[in-house]
């Protein structure tokens, strides 16, 4: 056993499973020196990949890049979410970008706005 092996897990992070309109639901964020990694999923695997970060810019107000590494890439409800999240990492005095793994059952508004509250309310920004 290589004793520097828990070093690897030496990354802030929350792990937690909740009830999302009838669907167990796993969420793992973890914060990472240059970005944060949020994944949710209630199929056992990790569905679309999203990356969003905020633009650097001139412009006062700040905005947000939203984009699908891996999945399904028409899904406004997802980059929605996404959004939310990078919105709020901002607003909340972070620069660092999102990388998000939204591994779904369905992607209601309702579900949704679950997984973005639950992510919100045991955030690590």
């Amino acid at each position: 056993m290589d004793h520097h092996s828990g070093r690897r897990f030496a990354v802030p992070h929350k792990k937690l499973s909740l009830d999302i309109k009838g669907t167990k639901t796993d969420l793992i964020i973890c914060s990472y020196d240059d970005y944060f990694l949020v994944m949710v999923t209630q199929i056992g695997s990790m569905g679309t990949i999203l990356h969003a970060k905020k633009e650097e810019g001139v412009s006062i107000h700040p905005t947000f890049a939203v984009s699908v590494i891996f999945g399904k890439r028409d899904e406004p409800m997802l980059m929605a979410c996404a959004r939310q999240l990078i919105e709020h990492i901002s607003n909340s005095g972070s620069s660092k970008p999102l990388v998000l793994s939204l591994g779904l059952k369905d992607h209601s508004l309702e579900t949704l706005k679950g997984v973005a509250s639950a992510l919100i309310e045991n955030r690590l920004w």
